[in-house]
């Protein structure tokens, strides 16, 4: 991945995935619905998202500011194409480890839950990184109650490969698909509009 790859867009049949850029990170920080937010995107954020509860954000943008490389990674706004409104977000924790692990974490916005939109997220972001010659293992975490992340992982076919304690989130179960089986599995043929 090189040059404007990296940074590219990422389309699914109905959402736009536009990565979050480090000036951006910066207003973040100052003020999650600061009006310059999204101004120039073609888009805007009429839920609130990541507003009152920050979400990965005091985790990325310290990140960010260390290495802004990692803005193709890190986080996403999930933007319902139709309306151009911010749905949600999704991004990796970081780019590739050592080992070329790379773990996803994903929220809806709770009125847009129930639509697919999370599945549809999650496999454009999975699509676009499978590119990257420095991933090899595709990671989810996910709590054990969390019933509709559960069922979504499931129907992607990913493993249980073991148990961790979060932090903040207590005990997650921990699901992994090789890069190389994703791609067995799932046409790169993303649905585009």
């Amino acid at each position: 991945m090189n040059g404007s790859a990296q940074d590219r867009l990422i389309q699914t049949l109905r959402l736009d995935l536009h990565a979050v850029q480090p000036n951006e990170y910066e207003l973040l920080a100052l003020d999650r619905a600061h009006a310059e937010l999204w101004i120039d995107r073609g888009f805007c954020n009429p839920h609130g998202h990541l507003v009152a509860e920050p979400g990965p954000l005091p985790y990325r943008i310290p990140r960010i500011r260390e290495s802004p490389e990692l803005a193709k990674y890190l986080l996403r706004m999930i933007v319902l194409r139709d309306v151009g409104e911010i749905i949600g977000s999704s991004g990796f924790h970081s780019g590739p480890d050592i080992e070329g692990m790379i773990e996803i974490g994903l929220g809806i916005e709770p009125e847009f839950r129930g639509y697919g939109y999370a599945q549809e997220a999650l496999r454009g972001m999975w699509d676009w990184v499978v590119g990257d010659p420095l991933v090899r293992t595709l990671r989810y975490t996910v709590t054990p109650d969390n019933t509709p992340s559960q069922a979504i992982i499931k129907k992607f076919g990913f493993h249980s490969v073991g148990v961790q304690i979060d932090e903040e989130d207590g005990p997650e179960d921990i699901f992994e698909m090789t890069r190389d089986e994703y791609l067995t599995k799932f046409s790169l043929k993303t649905r585009r509009p």
